[in-house]
């Protein structure tokens, strides 16, 4: 069995748990041991496990080179408490797997984590903004969109213009957006482009969209400073000074204005384990609990590089701007620290970018309930974000362009025909879905030729005009629509039948016309009798 790549979606950290244990058991080798005087068939010693899987998850695409031997001992105690294997003696349910000679095995059968049962979150569909301004708290169900039935005389007078008459119209003013119109706008069209990144038909199994805060993306977008740093309206929501300074000193390492140069050996690892307290002791990650399964399906889209950061960069949006700020800040150290040269070692066990990644992982990334990959994927999203912070973090222009240019043009005056009731027209919009080519083909056909069809027939059949102006607007309708003409008047003849040429007879002559010219010889004679 191959590893292969788990794509975005629900449950992804359930199924890469599943896929792993699989992986495990079938690749893991298998042989005789001898301890304590006795053979034991079909085992394996603590250290060959940590060897082998330690190779198979820097190998798996899902998780990377970046992983490390404790992460995968970390992972193997997780393992024997779940009893996905279990001591020579059949023991298991506790995490107290070394790295050491001692034999395990697997059960007849390892258990693999079901699916969670919870209900799905409540799919809330975003209504765009309505003139009439609906009540608060009222929610948009489903709408199947109709389609769009026109008789011929509302084909007339949209089609006015081709059949060369204009008719009356006049301006309608639409109704200034409310804030709450504006930030409803913001919110749909914010997860639209994010279900679309993603890739998926919905985004109701990994995210309650009722928990995103349009205020926080709009907030998030606008107030920032020129090196892209949200600006918080609540300063007791800011960093501490001294952490601030903390940050600055190691960003800024040997060069720092903030403070004075140490005295004394180690005076970095302190200052790097104060920031390391402050941020570890937060209740909750920066990411937030309700968007950790966001994040996860991100992951499977890190094969796909540009993908992936556009897709950081619209789910950073939804953040509570304290948190954002705070990712912007410990990112943008971390990235510093990672490429210093110039600073001395952190840790001696450690390189400084896995300590990087070690100490703020858990900090940025975690589920409210416990998730036996957390440590793994946190780690696998914070190397991505400090590789690429300085795209993930700015706003995204391109989806501010769009939103801003919808609501610009949500605000213009709309024309109304006379007799034409613009609202109901065309159905309140409501959402797209993909449609077969023949069901295409279908609603183009009895969209939009069969109303045509109606108009010309209407023109065709219309006595109350005079035979110039019948030939004048057929000939601009023809113009107009050639296919729907030549289909009611395929040849000349077929038209010719409409207009049927008058016989012009030609008046008979009169006898006495013919001897008009002989009368002066006639009078001759009579003047002889």
């Amino acid at each position: 069995m191959e590893p292969r790549l788990v794509g975005p979606g629900p449950y992804r950290a359930t199924r890469l748990w599943n896929e792993t244990i699989e992986l495990f058991r079938e690749g893991m080798p298998l042989r005789r041991h001898r301890s304590l005087f006795k053979n034991y068939e079909c085992c394996f010693k603590a250290s060959e496990a940590v060897d082998w899987l330690h190779k198979l998850l820097r190998c798996n695409q899902n998780f990377g080179p970046e992983v490390t031997r404790n992460q995968t001992i970390q992972l193997l105690k997780k393992f024997l408490k779940n009893h996905v294997v279990e001591d020579i003696k059949g023991r298991w349910g506790k995490e107290d797997f070394e790295d050491d000679s001692h034999l395990y095995r697997f059960p007849p059968s390892s258990p693999l984590k079901p699916y969670p049962t919870r209900p799905p979150y409540r799919k809330e569909v975003i209504k765009f903004p309505d003139w009439n301004i609906p009540e608060a708290g009222t929610s948009q169900e489903h709408i199947p969109v109709r389609p769009l039935m026109m008789n011929s005389e509302m084909w007339f007078k949209r089609h006015s213009i081709a059949i060369g008459e204009v008719p009356a119209c006049r301006l309608v003013h639409r109704q200034d957006l409310t804030q709450a119109n504006i930030e409803e706008r913001w919110k749909s069209m914010t997860l639209s482009h994010l279900q679309k990144v993603l890739g998926l038909d919905s985004l109701e199994e990994v995210l309650d969209t009722k928990l995103v805060n349009p205020k926080h993306i709009i907030h998030n977008v606008y107030n920032v400073n020129k090196q892209g740093i949200v600006i918080l309206e609540d300063k007791t929501k800011e960093l501490p000074h001294w952490v601030l300074s903390a940050m600055k000193c190691l960003a800024n390492w040997p060069s720092c204005s903030d403070l004075k140069q140490p005295t004394y050996l180690g005076f970095e690892r302190d200052v790097f384990k104060t920031i390391a307290d402050y941020y570890g002791q937060m209740k909750e990650p920066l990411l937030t609990f309700y968007l950790f399964d966001v994040f996860v399906s991100v992951l499977g889209l890190l094969q796909k590089n540009k993908k992936a950061i556009e897709a950081l960069r619209v789910s950073c949006l939804l953040l509570p701007p304290e948190n954002r700020k705070k990712l912007q800040l410990l990112m943008k150290m971390m990235a510093r620290i990672s490429l210093n040269k110039d600073l001395p070692p952190l840790c001696d066990t450690a390189g400084t970018r896995t300590l990087m990644v070690q100490a703020f992982s858990r900090c940025i990334l975690c589920s409210r309930d416990e998730v036996d990959l957390d440590e793994l994927l946190a780690a696998k999203l914070v190397t991505f974000l400090m590789d690429n912070c300085q795209e993930i973090l700015n706003v995204p222009s391109s989806l501010q362009t769009v939103i801003e240019e919808h609501v610009v043009h949500l605000r213009r005056v709309q024309i109304k025909y006379a007799d034409a009731d613009t609202d109901t027209t065309l159905p309140v919009p409501s959402f797209c879905r993909q449609i077969s080519t023949d069901e295409f083909e279908y609603q183009r056909i009895n969209g939009s030729q069969e109303p045509l069809a109606a108009l010309l027939e209407e023109i065709t059949m219309n006595k109350e005009i005079s035979v110039k102006d019948k030939k004048k607007k057929l000939k601009q309708f023809q113009k107009s629509y050639p296919e729907v003409y030549k289909e009611r008047f395929p040849t000349p003849e077929s038209e010719a039948v409409l207009f049927p040429e008058k016989n012009k007879q030609k008046p008979q002559l009169l006898m006495w016309a013919l001897k008009k010219p002989f009368q002066p010889f006639q009078r001759t004679r009579s003047f002889r009798m």
